[in-house]
């Protein structure tokens, strides 16, 4: 299937998905097809409404042969807020994630040695074929769920990431950014391409009138050799899993934790003595190398990834890939 450190994250789709449609007030049991191909009506609801969640979650097969996911139960009850919040019809968490045990099982055979990882996306859309439902929620839905065999999400190797401070936009709609949706990702997008093309970054940090907020994928974390710092939740960004795990790891490992209103100056100080990284299922803990703010270049330290950012980061991989013991009961074996 290609090389794992080079290929495209999510490039490659294994054969089957799982799913379960939601029509006349009952979910359908679940059942394996094919993934190449969706049939849905063209006047579907998610088409004209974007009446759409997503969920991405990984799996690690350890060197014994065995098959764990990470924080699958998080991931489920973030899924089915979203639903609620898009006005979808809710799932149950256990049909959810026995949707998610199907798709794995169905792709056991493909799933990656380490470091490498599977990739499990599911996904909630509205498919009822009406063109004339802007003002009323989806009243049927697809549950489906992708697995993808991945690598590294950043394939910047030792190098530290570039970042934009964007101290003007938002990288979504203001108090639904708790929501994990497409309509967020490509209400930022424009800008992150921009960003790419003109300063050769790697990401944006959104701080709107000053506030820190996260990029267009990743939540924010601010290092030091005592302190971890990252952005107090609100309703505008979303509430990662994997800053979750990050914040209990590094209180377990002695770092003083903070969670609380970052603004964009202190941000630029912490470019001086600090380290800053972005983190989530598909970056892990990736660290920043470079932000540019208002023209300017800071660099952090050598411009490589600093040692607490690799300390914190190795902490979770050693946990998710078995090599440490999962005492906090956040790994189910598929």
């Amino acid at each position: 299937m290609g090389n794992w450190q080079t290929l495209p994250f999510g490039a490659v789709l294994l054969e089957q998905m799982a799913t379960s449609s939601y029509r006349d007030g009952q979910w359908s049991e679940p059942r394996l097809v094919p993934s190449d191909r969706m049939d849905i009506s063209p006047a579907a609801h998610v088409l004209h409404y974007s009446s759409t969640c997503f969920e991405g979650l990984k799996a690690y097969r350890w060197r014994d042969g065995s098959i764990h996911a990470f924080r699958m139960d998080m991931h489920v009850a973030r899924m089915c807020r979203s639903a609620a919040l898009l006005c979808l019809p809710e799932p149950p968490a256990e049909l959810v994630a026995r949707v998610i045990r199907m798709a794995v099982d169905a792709g056991r055979a493909g799933v990656p040695d380490l470091p490498a990882a599977l990739y499990i996306r599911p996904t909630l859309i509205g498919t009822n074929g009406s063109i004339g439902s802007a003002g009323k929620g989806a009243e049927e839905a697809l549950l489906y769920v992708l697995v993808s065999p991945v690598g590294p999400y950043f394939k910047t190797g030792a190098k530290g990431l570039t970042v934009l401070l964007e101290q003007a936009a938002w990288r979504t709609t203001p108090g639904f950014g708790m929501a994990k949706t497409g309509a967020n990702y490509a209400s930022s997008l424009r800008r992150i391409m921009q960003a790419k093309r003109e300063q050769d970054a790697d990401q944006i940090v959104f701080a709107p009138g000053g506030i820190v907020q996260e990029t267009g994928a990743a939540n924010v974390f601010l290092l030091a050799p005592e302190r971890v710092l990252t952005p107090a939740k609100t309703e505008d960004f979303l509430h990662g899993v994997t800053r979750d795990s990050l914040l209990r790891l590094a209180a377990r490992q002695g770092y003083r934790t903070e969670e609380r209103q970052i603004s964009a100056d202190e941000l630029l100080r912490w470019c001086a003595t600090s380290e800053i990284a972005l983190s989530g299922t598909a970056a892990v803990l990736a660290g920043v190398g470079t932000v540019i703010a208002d023209g300017v270049t800071h660099q952090l330290g050598d411009g490589g990834i600093g040692p607490v950012t690799a300390r914190l980061r190795q902490a979770l991989v050693d946990i998710q890939s078995g090599t440490a013991a999962d005492e906090l009961g956040w790994l189910t074996e598929m």
